[in-house]
């Protein structure tokens, strides 16, 4: 059981949890190539990806040369219903066509990771208000510092922890236990939140770390850990072991 009434630090993952794709974008290219496709309908097609993009990538293994950002379209393409029927030829030319759109060749992850995800700026504030100390935890490619700069979440965060900068990424314990020493943190009264169960929940579980999962559509089949549906649900835990 999570003592919240004793957290005093916060590890928050990004993607997905503070910022999204931009879906909006996503949903423009898709149309002008003619697959009709509402930005909500990608929103939820995405997260419904999520358990099966999660169990392929930590669980089956990843052959080394993978393209990752390709991977992560397919699978969430896969659970959009004006692409999922597409013949597989045509399925896989528009994954790499959107592939080379939204993630250019010597481009970062920022350029597509860019929309602040709903009261995620009145959450943190919460947490501030709450006197607790934010560390951003992310399996990034060394832009995510760039990336909530430019959403305007900096200056709410103590540390920033990218796995490429710190050599480890998610669900290497070892990155956690990187966030806790630059945060002088104590592993008993860190809670952290993410979004995928393999890379998130495993991982700070690894370093004795506490974590809430972020499900908001209950895609995801597991009773092992907490799931809410985002961070204000989370700043709401607190405010109540508060009490």
């Amino acid at each position: 059981m999570i003592p919240y009434g004793d957290i005093d630090t916060v590890f928050l993952d990004v993607g997905n949890t503070l910022i999204s794709i931009d879906f909006e974008w996503v949903a423009r290219e898709l149309n002008a190539r003619h697959v009709p496709c509402a930005a909500e309908a990608l929103r939820r097609a995405e997260a419904k990806a999520r358990p099966g993009y999660s169990d392929r990538l930590f669980n089956e293994g990843i052959p080394e040369g993978m393209d990752l950002f390709r991977m992560y379209l397919t699978v969430m393409l896969k659970e959009l219903e004006a692409t999922a029927c597409l013949p597989p030829d045509e399925f896989d030319a528009l994954v790499i066509e959107l592939r080379k759109v939204l993630r250019p060749a010597g481009t970062g992850a920022s350029l597509l990771w860019r929309s602040v995800m709903p009261r995620v700026p009145e959450a943190l504030a919460r947490f501030q208000a709450m006197g607790k100390q934010l560390v951003i935890v992310s399996n990034s490619d060394g832009t995510v510092e760039r990336s909530i700069t430019e959403a305007g979440l900096r200056p709410f965060f103590d540390v920033v922890v990218d796995s490429a900068i710190a050599g480890y990424e998610k669900p290497d314990p070892r990155i956690f236990a990187h966030a806790l020493e630059r945060s002088g943190a104590t592993p008993e009264r860190t809670l952290h939140v993410g979004d995928i169960y393999h890379a998130d929940v495993t991982g700070a579980r690894g370093a004795g770390v506490h974590v809430v999962m972020l499900d908001p559509f209950d895609d995801w089949s597991i009773d092992d850990c907490l799931r809410v549906p985002d961070v204000w649900a989370v700043a709401d835990l607190l405010e109540q072991g508060r009490n």
